[in-house]
């Protein structure tokens, strides 16, 4: 598969597995399926069945330092793989963004282009490659492909694909007859006892001259910013409809066709999903981290760094993070977003920030906030240096404790090794630089009136973006 491209779409957030997952850490970059990230698994998956010079990533500017974060610790890419998007606008928009990236970066228009979400599980690698040669074959035909996942229950948190079994059977896809709303249960045990329906899963194979024929017969709005090319687009992007590329193109078009992916999928979209899909111990539990459970039964219990202990307990939800601690009834996980909503309107931190962020410099985990403090782990990458700034409101006090550090605070700059400290007053101008080859590790302890992320002002800084 030669002319084959693959463009990942990493926007969205999964805030059904909150406190893990949060506006600021979406559950596409977390480990939640093994010691990669959803995303990363994504890429590795991906990179195996294309050139990596023919792999991409969409998705809005907030994500890039995450992005070439994660992909670093996978593998050497020829080229910057991440193609920002200005602001988020639904699939539609992020996919006609990708096509006029790749179409200007070597892709002729007969090459086709594989679309993947990047929060999924996929289990069995083997015939998620088959299912993909095979809508690969379909796209080379003319057809716009979708791939669909045979339902195992009547679940109504899918949209679903209804297909026409006997066409096409022979080469190992059928016609999409039409895209379906998420259903009520009733209907859901109706699609999956008809044998006609799949699960919409997100997935999509197309040349990428049929695509962008499509999207201007079916969305002329975009499709003809997209044939003026990647920077008229782009300059436009934030007046694009936002629209999934199901209600833009895929229901209206008449050479639609789905592959049957029989991979070991899942969407990981809640607690519940993600239990169905973890292997579980002789008693039926899935743990991570520390967690020691007796006479216990049916739970998932994610830990974080603290010791969690389960007495006769079953059938619970249990995910722990720095700052917050769900307990849920196995089963009620689809309630999570509700109980999210709730805190956003009481303006709780807990609802969208993450207790661990990624920068282009390296990355930090806030240990403990109180009222007129936080306690930060920081950690620099080898060359790296954080902005030079200073703040209003607080004062910080840095502990190396691997590493060594070159600290400018006010008109001094010095080196600070292990077991030694730097004190920062307020409103001045410092900077954190790491020299060394090795990560830069330090304990920060912030202090005043306000220790928002906000409260910075950068005076130079090597990323020429406004960081939170």
């Amino acid at each position: 598969m030669n002319n084959l491209y693959a463009l990942i779409l990493a926007g969205g957030s999964g805030t059904r597995l909150w406190p893990w997952s949060r506006e600021e850490l979406p559950k596409q970059f977390l480990a939640l399926a093994g010691k990669e990230s959803l995303f990363q698994q994504t890429v590795r998956r991906l990179s195996l069945l294309v050139s990596p010079s023919h792999l991409y990533i969409a998705a809005s500017s907030q994500w890039g330092a995450l992005l070439r974060h994660q992909m670093r610790k996978l593998l050497e890419f020829p080229h910057d793989p991440v193609i920002t998007e200005p602001t988020a606008r639904n699939t539609c928009a992020a996919i006609a963004l990708g096509l006029t990236y790749i179409l200007e970066h070597g892709a002729s228009p007969e090459d086709s282009v594989f679309v993947s979400p990047s929060d999924h599980v996929i289990k069995d690698e083997d015939a998620f490659a088959e299912a993909l040669k095979r809508g690969y074959e379909a796209s080379k035909e003319g057809y716009l492909v979708t791939f669909g996942i045979p339902p195992t229950r009547p679940d109504t948190g899918f949209g679903y694909i209804e297909v026409e079994p006997e066409t096409l059977k022979g080469n190992g896809y059928f016609k999409a007859l039409r895209f379906v709303e998420k259903p009520d249960e009733h209907t859901a045990r109706a699609y999956l006892e008809s044998g006609r329906y799949l699960w919409n899963g997100g997935f999509f194979l197309f040349k990428i001259k049929k695509m962008l024929e499509a999207l201007k017969e079916y969305m002329p709005e975009v499709g003809r910013l997209a044939s003026e090319g990647y920077e008229k687009l782009c300059s436009c992007f934030e007046k694009l409809p936002s629209i999934s590329i199901d209600y833009a193109v895929m229901e209206k078009a008449k050479d639609v066709v789905a592959v049957p992916l029989e991979a070991g999928w899942s969407d990981i979209g809640s607690w519940d999903a993600l239990y169905e899909t973890l292997d579980k111990d002789e008693d039926k539990n899935v743990t991570r981290g520390d967690v020691e459970l007796a006479s216990s039964e049916g739970n998932l219990v994610f830990g974080n760094n603290r010791l969690i202990v389960g007495l006769n307990i079953s059938d619970l939800i249990i995910a722990d993070t720095p700052d917050a601690l769900l307990v849920a009834k196995r089963g009620s996980s689809q309630e999570v977003r509700k109980i999210v909503s709730k805190l956003k309107e009481e303006k709780r931190r807990e609802a969208t920030e993450a207790s661990i962020n990624v920068r282009p410099w390296g990355m930090y985990q806030i240990l403990y906030q109180g009222e007129r403090f936080k306690i930060k782990r920081i950690v620099i990458e080898p060359g790296a240096r954080l902005s030079l700034q200073y703040h209003h409101h607080r004062s910080e006090h840095w502990v190396v404790v691997r590493g060594t550090a070159l600290a400018k605070v006010g008109d001094e700059e010095r080196f600070v090794h292990e077991g030694e400290s730097i004190f920062v007053s307020k409103s001045t101008l410092h900077r954190l630089s790491n020299p060394g080859k090795l990560p830069l590790e330090i304990i920060e302890v912030q202090n005043g009136e306000y220790v928002g992320e906000d409260d910075i002002v950068r005076i130079e800084d090597d990323f020429k973006r406004n960081e939170r």
